[in-house]
């Protein structure tokens, strides 16, 4: 393969600690990657924007809402269809929360949204397509944090961001 560049992404996956559930959303079909899998926030960083930031522009605009970035959940490399330079994308994965959880208003790139909790959301994420089984792999990480991560930490990316810019 030649080398190329590659697109730096972002995902956002909230979490709800009242409900112990994370927020699940639908492709829209008519997207041209992945129509009508189940996913996160995701998106790509813009020219001279940084992970937390493009974190929360995202989120802005894909649910109409603020959300804090609680932690670092981990980085992904995928392709967004073949294994071509120009479909590579390396990308940075965070847990984040929102006040106001009824204030949810998707856009148009999904058609529905859903709080699941841990089991729904395995059941929901069965399918074994790339992107499926690599939300289900987000939500097993989170999972597997949120209880390791103590609010002392939590707190600490609150007040000063995760970025070292």
């Amino acid at each position: 393969m030649e080398v190329g560049r590659f697109y730096g992404g972002i995902a956002g996956l909230v979490w709800s600690s009242r409900q112990d559930a994370y927020l699940l959303l639908k492709r829209s079909a008519d997207k041209d990657f992945a129509p009508g899998v189940w996913e996160c926030v995701t998106g790509r960083l813009d020219q001279g924007e940084g992970f937390g930031d493009a974190i929360r522009r995202e989120v802005r605009e894909e649910l109409g809402v603020e959300v804090e970035i609680e932690y670092f959940l981990g980085t992904t490399h995928f392709y967004r269809g073949e294994d071509s330079p120009q479909d590579e994308l390396v990308g940075v994965i965070a847990c984040c929360s929102l006040e106001d959880e009824g204030a949810i208003k998707v856009s148009e790139e999904h058609s529905e949204y859903r709080w699941v909790s841990p089991g729904q959301a395995y059941a929901l994420l069965a399918a074994q397509d790339p992107s499926t089984r690599w939300m289900r792999r987000v939500i097993e990480r989170a999972d597997a944090m949120k209880n390791l991560v103590s609010p002392q930490l939590r707190d600490y990316f609150r007040q000063n961001g995760f970025e070292l810019s």
